[in-house]
């Protein structure tokens, strides 16, 4: 009798992270894509957003569409010390890195893609470096949304790309992110019902456009 494969163990969301700086000064920055989509979370699951200073951020929990208990954060830290705030809440409800999946800002990525991840390095992200090193761990999923590399940049220099990630989208990109939006909440239901893996063939092909007028 052949032994049975064994099947890998599902990765279910518990904790969603968006990356971002608080002060408004930051608000609907594109490095801030991963604070929006906590937000737009959090208003489509009815699970309000509150300050919390023992976790650092802006935290909220409640029951996701398909049942589970979920937990939802911004961190307050500013991004280069967001894992603090990861490790306050998984420590505080004993939870493994792999139960918490990142959202953030990729610019290595164009606008309109998403790409979902089980695992993998922070690529220069330092929100991400603050995460790896404060979960210890580097397996953990996480969903990048593509926002583009500026304009006309071949060789793009330190100071082209501080003022792309904190500067603002243009009219179009907004209509076009807030689409991108949308489809970020379809892969993270899609995450919690099926598994991280499962979404990754749908949250990874689709390439988001405006609609033809």
């Amino acid at each position: 009798m052949t032994a049975a494969v064994k099947q890998p163990a599902l990765v279910i969301p518990q904790l969603i992270v968006g990356l971002g700086n608080p002060e408004p000064k930051y608000d609907q920055t594109r490095h801030n894509i991963g604070f929006a989509a906590v937000d737009a979370l959090s208003r489509a699951w009815q699970i309000p957003l509150a300050e919390n200073r023992k976790f650092q951020g802006e935290f909220g929990e409640g029951v996701a569409p398909i049942g589970g208990k979920i937990r939802l954060l911004k961190p307050l830290t500013y991004m280069n010390r967001s894992g603090q705030a990861m490790q306050a809440v998984t420590s505080w409800y004993k939870l493994p890195p792999e139960s918490v999946l990142v959202i953030y800002d990729d610019m290595d990525l164009p606008i309109g893609k998403t790409r979902l991840r089980l695992s993998g390095s922070a690529g220069g992200h330092n929100g991400m470096k603050s995460a790896i090193a404060h979960l210890g761990s580097q397996d953990f999923p996480r969903l990048r949304i593509g926002i583009g590399k500026p304009k006309g940049a071949s060789n793009v220099d330190d100071s082209t790309t501080v003022s792309h990630v904190l500067g603002r989208f243009s009219t179009a990109e907004s209509q076009l992110m807030s689409l991108v939006i949308q489809f970020v909440i379809e892969c993270v239901e899609l995450s919690l019902k099926q598994g991280v893996e499962k979404a990754m063939n749908r949250c990874n092909s689709r390439t988001i456009d405006i609609p033809e007028a």
